[in-house]
This record gives structure tokens, C-alpha cells and sequence, in this order.
């Protein structure tokens, strides 16, 4: 856990560094600061269980295991990447990992990750455990009809998906209060017949928690849960945010209880020596440095290719 963390940590970090540099052409929507969601949900989930993630999404890509190269060249928008470098930062998926896509519309990925459950629930065979979709969200989200409408056909047929909310206080430049007449989103699970939980979302262990008994009770056929993990982006909403919204005294306020520090403090408690730390932290640095690498040696996608992946063969059948 403490090892993806700082991946995706150090992922980020690089990133955006390379987006000043010119290698990452777009937007990014960095994830720093929230890691504990995305490792301590993922750790829950077997191999063959599905996420669908957020513009957020780098983060649960890294915790689902995803690989570093092909990310950084997608973000390169260089061919070697999950999509060919046509999807960039919003839209990196890889099925063989159970990673149904980033998705660029608030709330889009949720009732895709029910439509997943749903398959699941219809190709269960006798009392075999199910197949597990997350889907990940953040606060704002909470509030699109997607949302509601999601929730509420999971609720009625019990299906075995996790709705995770990350609440980093903001939806965009709006902070929460403003957005929603109550303080505990996961209070809305019981319109929906569904368990709610608040967590510390800056606690891998108390997400893995959490979603391990979320996980349990939705392969068991007991039917959905909703998450709410309390957290915070220490960057702007995007690379280049002025955050006018809110001031350096709250960034550094939730700083102070950075999830990868507190993970470094478990295991130090438990006896990991610091070298072993040190040393976990420089296999990282090289893992990020070998992936800007791939990314910068890979050839840049093809416009002749622009409209692979869009459109079917119709003579053929065979979908490109």
C-alpha cells in the first residue's frame, strides 16, 4: 500500500513537471493528496472485479495496476498508451485489468459500473461469489441525476457494486457546504436502501476497511454500499487553477495529515527500518523516470489512426 501511494505520489509530481516542460500537451487533473482512497479501495477488489473512475482518475488507474509507462505515454499522447494517445488524461482504460475508463462527465462513470454489476448479477452461476464494480466519484458528483439514478436501480436490485465518494471538499471551486444541505453525503445511501459510511479517506487502512466488508456484502449478493472517504487535492482543480476559493492555511491544515506520512508512521511502528523506506522510495523515483523515458522514445499517435476505435466495421462485423 505504501508503495502505490508513493507511485502515485511521485506519478503526479512528474507529470505535471513534464507538463511544464511540454511533453504532456492538455489539461491534467492531478490526484495528490488523495492517494489513501484509491489504494486502500483497490486493495479491497480481486483481479477480476471492475472500476470506473473520474478526471481524476491517475490515481485508481496506478491502485487497479496500471502501468506507468503506457500511462505517461497516454498523457504524451504517444501510441504506446492505453488508447493509442488518442484518450490523453480522461480516458485511459485496459479491460485486462478490470479498468473500464477515466471519464471526463461528472457522475459519467457511475451507472456504468452499475450496468457492470448488473452483468455480473445476470451471469452468476448457483451461490457463486460475484464480481464486484467500484465506482469512484467525487463529491460533487453526489448531486447529478446520474448519481440518484444509479443508486437507485443498484438499491432495487441489489447488485453488487461499491459507490466510493471521494470528498475533497470541493466540487471544482465550490466547497461542499454550498453544495449539498448536509454535512454526511453517505447519509444518502438510505434512500436507497443501501448501507452508508463515512471514513477518513486519508486512512489507507481504515478505507481498506471499509471496502473489504462493502465487498464482502456485495459478493455474498446482499446487494450495493456507499462510501464516503473524506479527503483533499492538495493541488488546484486542475494543473494551473489560480485557487482563489480557498487559502494556504487549509491546504496546509490537511498537509499535516498527508496519508503518506501516516502510513510511513504505521510502518515504522511495525519495525520497517528506514533504509527499507528509502530504499522502496528510490525504486519508485526509478519506475517514474524509466516511464518518461518510454514515453518520450515512443512514436507520437498517427493521425491516419484518428478514427480507430470509433467506428465499426459494418461489411465486416468486426469492431476496430
Amino acid at each position: 500500500m505504501y508503495r502505490q501511494m508513493v507511485l502515485i505520489r511521485q506519478f503526479e509530481l512528474r507529470a505535471i513537471e513534464e507538463r511544464q516542460r511540454g511533453l504532456i500537451p492538455g489539461f491534467i487533473h492531478p490526484y495528490v493528496g488523495q492517494e489513501a482512497c484509491a489504494v486502500g479501495a483497490c486493495a479491497a477488489l480481486n483481479p477480476d472485479d471492475v472500476i470506473t473512475s473520474t478526471h481524476r482518475g491517475h490515481g485508481h488507474l496506478i491502485a487497479k495496476g496500471g502501468d506507468v509507462r503506457y500511462m505517461m505515454a497516454e498523457l504524451a499522447a504517444r501510441e504506446a498508451g492505453y488508447c493509442r494517445g488518442k484518450g490523453g488524461s480522461l480516458h485511459m482504460t485496459d479491460f485486462d485489468l478490470g479498468i473500464l475508463g477515466a471519464n471526463g462527465i461528472v457522475a459519467g462513470g457511475i451507472p456504468m459500473a452499475v450496468g457492470a454489476a448488473l452483468a455480473f448479477k445476470m451471469q452468476r452461476a448457483g451461490d457463486a461469489p460475484l464480481r464486484v464494480a467500484l465506482a469512484f466519484f467525487g463529491d460533487g458528483a453526489t448531486n447529478e441525476g446520474a448519481f440518484h439514478e444509479a443508486l437507485n436501480l443498484a438499491g432495487l436490485w441489489r447488485l453488487p457494486v461499491i459507490f466510493f465518494c471521494e470528498n475533497n471538499q470541493y466540487g471544482e471551486g465550490t466547497p461542499q457546504h454550498k453544495q449539498a444541505p448536509i454535512t454526511q453525503l453517505s447519509k444518502r445511501a438510505e434512500s436507497y436502501a443501501m448501507p452508508g459510511l463515512t471514513v477518513d479517506g486519508n486512512d489507507v487502512l481504515a478505507v481498506y476497511e471499509a471496502v473489504s466488508q462493502a465487498v464482502a456484502r456485495a459478493r455474498r449478493g446482499d446487494g450495493p454500499s456507499f462510501i464516503e472517504g473524506m479527503t483533499y487535492r492538495y493541488r488546484g482543480h486542475y494543473e494551473g487553477d489560480p485557487q482563489v476559493y480557498r487559502t494556504q492555511e487549509e491546504v496546509a491544515q490537511w498537509e499535516a495529515r498527508d496519508p503518506i506520512q501516516r502510513m510511513r508512521g504505521v510502518l515504522r511502528a511495525r519495525g520497517i527500518s528506514e533504509d527499507h523506506i528509502i530504499a522502496l522510495e528510490r525504486d519508485v523515483s526509478a519506475q517514474v523516470e524509466d516511464a518518461v523515458r518510454f514515453a518520450r522514445s515512443a512514436p507520437p499517435a498517427r493521425v491516419e489512426d484518428a478514427l480507430t476505435g470509433v467506428y465499426g466495421d459494418t461489411h465486416g462485423g468486426a469492431v476496430f
